[in-house]
């Protein structure tokens, strides 16, 4: 019986020398010269100012499949101004499908629980207006906020940023 194990070790031993040592096949299968390797260069915009109008919706966003269109909102970004701790308020961003295909919208969402975008579900049809509301809940906030909404609709960028800002007072012992 010690033997059958011995002469089983062996034979383990043996086959991973014989599949260790390989012809030089399975290198060649995986290996390719450094300019065929894919570039994993990410572009970067380094004319004067390309810092100043950062956009991450438009260097996230992926292009829509199928037709896309164009969109218009009247502002971009919405100051509520000063508000007491607690307070709820609802802004309508107000947009037009500058375009010439239906505007779809896929998705929009808050940047956070306290501001809740309400998007049509329905397509805009060229030159027809639209609005998303938006609401944000001051509840547990305080000092400056900003807050962003994302919004993922078959234009190009793909994604629109629309902003509201506030500054909310915390009230006497928060």
């Amino acid at each position: 019986m010690n033997l059958n194990w011995k002469i089983l070790f062996v034979l383990v031993i043996a086959a991973l020398a014989i599949s260790c040592s390989g012809d030089g096949n399975s290198d060649k299968a995986i290996s390719r010269p450094a300019s065929e390797e894919p570039s994993r260069e990410i572009p970067v915009n380094t004319s004067p100012g390309a810092g100043d109008n950062f956009d991450p919706a438009k260097t996230n966003a992926t292009a829509p499949i199928g037709p896309t269109t164009t969109v218009a909102f009247s502002e971009y970004e919405f100051d509520f101004g000063t508000l007491a701790q607690g307070d709820a308020v609802t802004h309508m961003f107000e947009f037009t499908n500058s375009g010439n295909e239906p505007l779809i919208i896929d998705n929009c969402k808050g940047s956070c629980g306290c501001t809740v975008p309400k998007c049509p579900k329905e397509p805009i049809q060229p030159g027809e207006k639209g609005q998303i509301e938006v609401k944000f809940n001051s509840k547990g906030k305080k000092n400056q906020q900003t807050k962003k909404v994302t919004i993922n609709a078959n234009t190009d960028p793909a994604q629109t940023l629309l902003t509201i800002k506030a500054f909310v007072e915390s009230k006497p012992g928060n």
